[in-house]
């Protein structure tokens, strides 16, 4: 695994067309899809990029050697000191045989760290949020099957530098690879080949989701790192009337949230391979662009008392995607979850969230739409 450390981090080394009506996603509304790309053009250059550039011409054929596989989740806790899990090795039992492939991803929606007390929140405030677990926690997270992790966004630095630090050193220490922070590439080797990730997120402490020329750029540098580019993004509004991807830019409480939809282009455009959403904290719609996946949100997965799970908040899912060497998607399937009590993901044998999936994807990109069949499995 090589990683390229940001400056300011000093570390050691070491489609079945759902019918039902979606807990709070559907309004009826059918957003017309923006069509061409609105992105910055990416550069030409290298001979690798210009392979892939050929291969999103036509389909991969399936028949170019063994594909790489990637389980991936949206918004990851296992609680918020003191409200912790009576017992957190066994927490996410009931879930861990999905958490298996070369790369199971999620976004950690908070800190690693026994610092106790947040200058984000101030003594009396009752509507801020810091979040933190034990740094133990971390072995948890790897137990459950977890090898890399996204700080790219808005709970990452809930403890400053100090707390940032804590958590990147939690994670190392439990074998669990991180990425996110600004100018950080991380790749990891998987099934014989080098894959990439970048977090990006609208903060001043990640890679910047806001910053197009800035972002591209970097992509376009793991692209030359590593055979394949995933790119992580926490885009976009939250709640539960934010399920749709407007095709704009998206503002949540006075923050710009960036355009997911415009990013997520860009981002393959540049080079990226697979793009994974958290952030809205519901689940949103999948599209296949130049034969490339793109998922933009993935929901909340797990908390204990992190995350409201009431309705469409509640639903979740773990993402199966195997990917052609050259990058392409290949095939996919979606474990419908359900967050129970205070939000332990559970199995959801109605797979009400491959329903949710499907209708919104169908509902925001039309013809570039990811396929779901009745068994979550994608085409």
């Amino acid at each position: 695994m090589e990683r390229r450390l940001p400056s300011s981090v000093s570390l050691p080394v070491a489609a079945v067309i759902a019918t039902t009506v979606l807990s709070g996603c559907f309004d009826g509304t059918v957003r017309t899809p923006t069509g061409a790309s609105q992105s910055v053009p990416a550069a030409q250059g290298h001979d690798r990029r210009q392979h892939k550039e050929q291969q999103e011409q036509q389909p991969s054929t399936g028949g170019d050697g063994d594909g790489i596989s990637i389980a991936a989740v949206g918004d990851t806790m296992l609680g918020n000191t003191p409200e912790l899990p009576p017992d957190p090795a066994t927490y996410l039992d009931p879930v861990k045989g999905e958490l298996a492939g070369d790369i199971v991803f999620g976004n950690l929606e908070g800190t690693l760290t026994e610092i106790s007390e947040s200058p984000k929140c101030g003594p009396t405030s009752e509507e801020c949020f810091a979040f933190r677990m034990p740094p133990e926690y971390a072995k948890y997270l790897a137990a459950a099957g977890f090898t890399l992790m996204s700080s790219a966004n808005n709970h990452s630095y809930d403890f400053e530098e100090a707390g940032l630090q804590d958590t990147v050193a939690a994670l190392h220490s439990a074998g669990i690879e991180q990425t996110g922070l600004p100018g950080e590439i991380t790749v990891v080797e998987a099934s014989g080949h080098r894959i990439a990730f970048v977090g990006f997120a609208p903060y001043a402490y990640t890679n910047s989701l806001t910053d197009l020329e800035s972002a591209r750029l970097l992509i376009e540098e793991a692209d030359e790192q590593a055979e394949i580019v995933v790119v992580t993004i926490h885009a976009g509004a939250e709640g539960s009337d934010a399920c749709h991807v407007t095709g704009g830019e998206e503002i949540y409480l006075g923050e710009d949230r960036g355009n997911p939809e415009e990013f997520a282009h860009l981002a393959v455009d540049a080079g990226a391979d697979l793009v994974l959403g958290s952030g809205p904290h519901v689940l949103r719609g999948i599209e296949i662009y130049k034969h490339r996946l793109l998922a933009y949100s993935l929901g909340n997965f797990s908390g204990f008392h992190n995350f409201a799970t009431e309705g469409a908040l509640g639903e979740s899912v773990v993402l199966h995607v195997t990917l052609s060497p050259d990058g392409a998607f290949r095939s996919g399937r979606l474990a419908s979850l359900r967050l129970v009590e205070a939000g332990q993901p559970v199995p959801d044998p109605n797979e009400e969230a491959a329903a949710t999936i499907a209708a919104l994807s169908a509902e925001d990109f039309g013809p570039t739409a990811v396929e779901v069949g009745p068994d979550g499995r994608l085409e």
